[in-house]
């Protein structure tokens, strides 16, 4: 028997404003409203509300066989209750269905479990009480920001009490073995369930592309893909960003059309089953699997360049992180929303310089022309940030801050 595990990745960032140097003590607005709610809405309709509709009639037209599962960060729902919260009803809506699994990330689709345990945790836990509110759920499953993943976070999610994670099927780590299994890490014995990404991209990325070798993925050649891993396999984990389906491949690319009909297609073969991530987690694990250091989903590196490969990017993420106890110790809510908002990984995703088709994949991403026009807005904002501090310092605080002109980041001495 094979088990097809569904999982969809649900995000949107807040996006900057266009924030120069002449803005810095004159304008706390770092966000752009109008194009964050424009965004938010053109994905809505294209996107979040057709395809919840369809995973809807598929629940109800397969009675219950078909499951799957979300993550959907905390930005973005905040986004829908602001802009768009019918998209909230629509997911809640298939949450009543019990055929719907929601997982447990960082709150701002953070990076801060390689800058800050605690806000980490802080993150973790904020996005728990976001589902629980929102879905009436308790997520039992982890996954962090970009599928980043080593042994060092399966021992620290343990601590959380989470015994189930998702990572990348990466060569590099996988070796010999198949992704189609459920492992687990050697000492925090986290289960896991593994990307096979090359199933995974071909919907993702390659469903439109002509130049493919097997375009058009039809939906009789996709089940035949899958149906082969019966007898070689457990579980066929298909990880995907939700804005898949509408977005990033168009619904005149009939990416629907696929998607209503694959189900179907797949359930013809009496071995075929899908499960929700927690449902996958209970086959039995085939071995231990190390990750002695990070893997990511992103690139062709899958490593952690995609957001600190280069000199800007570093800059900009240790510059953050250095204003953190700073801003908590004030206890200024909107001051640490605002702080927390600039964690996002998407921010530091936007000022990576790679060429070749990794840096075609950014570019598509970015609204910004350039990876330093980005560096530029981010760096301008944190000045700011740091500029408010000094001002609503706590006097009991022993520490000050020194404030540098934007050529040169913002720098806390002790």
């Amino acid at each position: 028997m094979v088990n097809i595990c569904f999982y969809f990745q649900v995000h949107q960032p807040y996006r900057l404003r266009n924030y120069s140097i002449f803005n810095i003590n004159n304008n706390n607005d770092y966000f752009d409203e109008k194009k964050n709610k424009e965004i938010i809405e053109k994905i809505a309709n294209k996107c979040y509300l057709p395809m919840n509709n369809l995973l809807f009639r598929l629940i109800n037209k397969h009675e219950g066989e078909f499951k799957f599962s979300f993550s959907i960060s905390g930005t973005v729902l905040e986004q829908f209750e602001k802009y768009c919260p019918k998209v909230i009803k629509s997911f809640q809506k298939l949450a009543r269905t019990g055929c719907v699994e929601f997982l447990n990330e960082t709150y701002y689709h953070s990076l801060s479990f390689l800058y800050s345990k605690q806000e980490f945790r802080e993150q973790v836990e904020m996005h728990k009480k976001k589902i629980q509110s929102l879905f009436g759920v308790t997520p039992k499953v982890f996954r962090n920001t970009e599928l980043i993943f080593n042994n060092k976070v399966a021992d620290e999610i343990k601590k959380l009490g989470f015994s189930v994670a998702l990572a990348e099927g990466a060569e590099k780590i996988l070796g010999w073995r198949s992704p189609n299994f459920i492992y687990q890490t050697p000492n925090s014995k986290v289960k896991l369930l593994l990307k096979n990404y090359k199933l995974s991209d071909d919907v993702a990325f390659r469903f439109s592309n002509k130049a493919w070798e097997d375009y058009p993925l039809t939906v009789s050649k996709y089940a035949q893909w899958i149906n082969a891993a019966n007898g070689n396999g457990d579980v066929i984990n298909l990880f995907m960003d939700y804005e898949t389906f509408g977005e990033h491949q168009w619904a005149d690319t009939g990416i629907f059309d696929f998607m209503e009909e694959l189900p179907e297609e797949l359930l013809k073969h009496p071995d075929n089953k899908f499960v929700t991530v927690s449902e996958a987690a209970k086959l039995p694990v085939r071995s231990d699997i190390d990750f002695p250091y990070y893997v990511s989903w992103a690139d062709t590196e899958r490593d952690l360049t995609a957001w600190i490969g280069n000199d800007i990017q570093n800059s900009a993420i240790k510059e953050l992180y250095k204003l953190e106890k700073h801003i908590k110790n004030i206890k200024n809510k909107k001051l640490i929303d605002d702080w927390r908002k600039l964690t996002t990984s998407d921010h530091f995703y936007y000022m990576c310089t790679k060429w070749f088709n990794d840096g075609d994949v950014h570019k598509y991403f970015s609204p910004y022309d350039s990876p330093y026009e980005c560096y530029i807005s981010f760096m301008n904002i944190l000045n700011d940030l740091a500029l408010r501090v000094k001002s609503k310092k706590d006097k009991k605080e022993n520490y000050h801050l020194d404030y540098y002109p934007t050529d040169n980041p913002v720098t806390i001495l002790e």
